[in-house]
């Protein structure tokens, strides 16, 4: 990577005030070339770290605006060099007059991520730190800002340290014994590395099993609303997000393609996905339609089953063979919609259609998604089925795939490193796989990750980061 001085905008156009970052070697003398301080005699680069310096950036004699530079000098900055950040009013014209006396006088513009790349390249963060300051940034609710500040202070890093010391703690004992294998001394107490895997394999299952939730959180958990056509589906979608998102009309197989949006319902972020109506049909692009709704029926997490009220028993009756041992291991709530249309004496018998259906896993609730009749009712059902735990800074969830794949390889490597233990393979073989284990482990933090997985990660944060 270029070292570089480099220059971005770190704020969103439309706000009273921007900011622009400067970093690299030449940041202070930079900046002083462009700007002048109210007081003559407090020159930029004498001045101390985390101060504020207040002035004007010259276009030569021209008085381009009035701003406010904060100081930072290596190795105490975000990115560890040494920083200048300009804070001035948000107009766009300033923002690219500033941008372009900065790059006139030898700065460079930043590369998207660069910032944060920048900073890990310098030993202020590890890599999973890097990546959580994406997720910061990119966080819509409370949970996925809680992950990701956990995250960036270091909770995760944390975690995965005492892991890698308790796996190179167990190599340098069996690598010791390796070492004095003629005089047949046994240095490594096979019982006692038995518990030692054992735990760091309940660590490490722990971790891998939390993506589910994490990625839950951090992605929406996958809703399909499934049923027949004209059963209210896209209605009900439109309701739910409170926008036209779906078309809606009375023709038969209106939706043919699959619609997804996230919304947050009580703090929980769902991602709905609407699909085709299920029928038969004799048309090629309908078909594959519904070929897709299957598909995303096998991804979702909770299924809404839509069904018309006014024709339950036979969309029942056609659908359930096919809809409910799709459902198993899901959470299943039908949908009666269009109950203003029917006598609650009719309600119940339309509950006892369902009787057959796994308990365990499915309810039911009445609605009309047209009137928006007790579509609260079903936001709190969507809330109690999604059954994810309070998250708070302190926890360690996994939401990064990446992560889960490095941690998922990991856990393959310690189970053969348990059985080697169990059927005594000599120790060559079992600190081959500790060590493999340790490398997947360190792949996380970023220890031993390629320059192509660098730009990977960073190409998609945004530019000023």
């Amino acid at each position: 990577m270029n070292q570089g001085t480099i220059c971005a905008i770190a704020t969103a156009q439309g706000g009273a005030i921007g900011s622009i970052r400067v970093s690299g070697p030449k940041a202070i003398s930079i900046t002083s070339l462009i700007f002048k301080p109210a007081k003559a005699e407090k020159l930029l680069n004498e001045q101390k770290p985390y101060t504020l310096t207040f002035g004007r950036i010259y276009d030569g004699e021209e008085i381009i605006d009035e701003v406010l530079v904060s100081l930072f000098r290596a190795p105490h900055s975000y990115t560890g060099e040494d920083s200048t950040e300009i804070t001035c009013h948000g107009s766009s014209y300033i923002l690219q007059q500033v941008m372009q006396l900065l790059i006139k006088n030898g700065c460079r513009m930043a590369q998207p991520g660069e910032y944060t790349q920048r900073a890990f390249l310098n030993g202020k963060m590890d890599l999973s730190q890097a990546e959580a300051v994406a997720d910061l940034i990119a966080s819509s609710s409370a949970a996925t800002h809680r992950l990701a500040m956990s995250q960036m202070r270091g909770g995760f890093s944390k975690e995965l340290t005492d892991l890698r010391n308790k796996l190179l703690n167990f190599t340098s004992m069996i690598e010791l014994e390796l070492d004095f294998s003629e005089e047949d001394v046994e240095f490594a107490d096979r019982s006692a590395l038995r518990k030692l895997a054992d735990e760091i394999e309940l660590v490490i299952s722990r971790l891998v099993h939390s993506f589910s939730v994490g990625n839950a959180i951090k992605n929406g958990v996958p809703v399909a609303i499934i049923g027949e056509t004209n059963a209210g589906k896209s209605t009900l979608l439109n309701v739910l997000l409170n926008e036209e998102k779906a078309i809606v009309s009375d023709i038969h197989g209106t939706t043919r393609d699959v619609i997804e949006d996230t919304i947050n319902i009580g703090g929980i972020t769902f991602r709905f996905i609407d699909t085709a109506g299920i029928r038969e049909t004799n048309d090629t692009i309908e078909s594959l339609g519904i070929e897709r709704t299957f598909q995303k029926l096998d991804q979702a997490e909770i299924v809404l089953w839509m069904v018309d009220s006014v024709n339950a028993a036979s969309q029942i009756e056609q659908l359930s063979e096919k809809i409910v041992p799709r459902c198993e291991g899901k959470h299943l709530i039908v949908v009666f919609n269009k109950a203003d249309l029917i006598e609650e004496y009719q309600k119940e018998d339309l509950s006892v259609l369902l009787k057959d259906f796994p308990k365990e896993s499915t309810e039911h609730v009445f609605i009309s998604a047209k009137q928006r009749g007790n579509t609260s009712g079903l936001q709190k059902m969507l809330i109690d089925a999604a059954h994810l735990p309070t998250v708070t800074q302190n926890d360690i969830i996994v939401t990064n795939v990446r992560h889960y794949e490095a941690l998922s390889k990991a856990l393959d490597a310690i189970h053969r490193v348990q059985n080697g233990l169990d059927m005594h393979i000599s120790g060559d073989f079992l600190s081959q796989d500790i060590r493999e284990c340790i490398f997947f482990i360190s792949d996380i933090a970023g220890e031993v990750t390629n320059d192509m997985v660098l730009q990977n990660i960073f190409q998609h944060f945004c530019i000023g980061k």
